[in-house]
């Protein structure tokens, strides 16, 4: 199996993907050939959509700073499946080349869940956004006036051929996330036709292509009305036009019952201008790595 998520090597991303590997049997950590890269969630969405990957990985949600919205948007705007979550759990760590230095890159993410660290520890220091944790860190091993926020692992020599081994960095501090409880939540996407009907959870995406008073309590009722629980629910722009909105819902049954098709006849019957995707039914991995 081939697997794309968010690059270079040593991101999050990398990581669960990994363990994606890892459940399907493939070699183990370290399989190069089992795992390519791209700089963006869009993507990598695209990149399934159109079969050139088996799988993708994608983060859409965080517990500090909620979902990814570059991952709503891209679920939205592509055909996809979604066959399996992965949970993992999210330890920063500060690594750099030594204890002083001006400027801290990483993901927008990594950044917002250190917040408070860095607002105690380095108040002065300049956050640099960068695509990803491991792009951070590849720029803490260019410039020694920049530090990373990453996985603790990251401080060791890196892989690429084209980086001095020597370049390792020091691990400043640990465990700098803002809870204990920090983690992120994985969406292992495949092409479209590999939709699962069977699964404790399912994703859907809604777009009532229609806006007036109780509209949103006619697609929660749906739900409600037949105990279905609604483990998330968020609001993304459509992109139509300002005040347009897509709706994405998680819920805690399969496809395949009776009453998850009763309640989605029932909103599509409300988005009869609209649209209503399933991005399939899947169970959760939660993993330690």
């Amino acid at each position: 199996m081939h697997v794309v998520t968010l690059g270079p090597a040593g991101t999050y991303s990398h990581r669960a993907a990994r363990a994606v590997l890892e459940l399907h049997g493939n070699e183990g950590p370290g399989d190069s050939e089992g795992v390519s890269f791209r700089e963006s969630v869009t993507e990598i969405v695209a990149a399934v959509a159109s079969g050139e990957f088996e799988r993708g990985v994608v983060p859409v949600e965080n517990s500090i700073e909620g979902s990814v919205d570059e991952s709503l948007d891209a679920l939205a705007d592509r055909k996809v499946s979604v066959v399996r979550e992965v949970v993992s759990p999210i330890r920063h760590a500060l690594l750099a080349q030594g204890p002083t230095f001006s400027t801290v890159a990483s993901h927008p993410q990594a950044l917002a869940q250190c917040r408070e660290y860095l607002n105690e520890h380095y108040p002065d220091v300049t956050r640099e956004a960068v695509a990803s944790t491991a792009r951070g860190v590849e720029r803490a091993r260019e410039d020694e006036s920049i530090a990373a926020i990453g996985h603790p692992a990251n401080a060791g020599s890196p892989a690429s051929a084209d980086v001095d081994a020597g370049d390792g960095l020091e691990r400043i501090a640990e465990s700098i996330q803002d809870r204990d409880s920090n983690a992120t939540r994985f969406l292992v996407l495949a092409p479209e036709s590999e939709r699962s009907l069977a699964g404790g959870k399912t994703s859907l995406v809604v777009y009532p292509g229609a806006n007036y008073p109780g509209l949103l309590l006619e697609l929660l009722s749906a739900f409600a009305d037949r105990d279905i629980n609604l483990s998330r629910v968020e609001s993304r722009p459509s992109g139509r036009r300002l005040g347009d909105y897509c709706f994405h819902f998680d819920i805690e049954a399969g496809l395949y019952e009776a009453r998850t098709q009763e309640a989605l006849e029932e909103i599509e019957a409300v988005c009869e201008n609209g649209w209503v995707r399933r991005l399939g039914s899947y169970d959760t991995e939660h993993v330690v790595d």
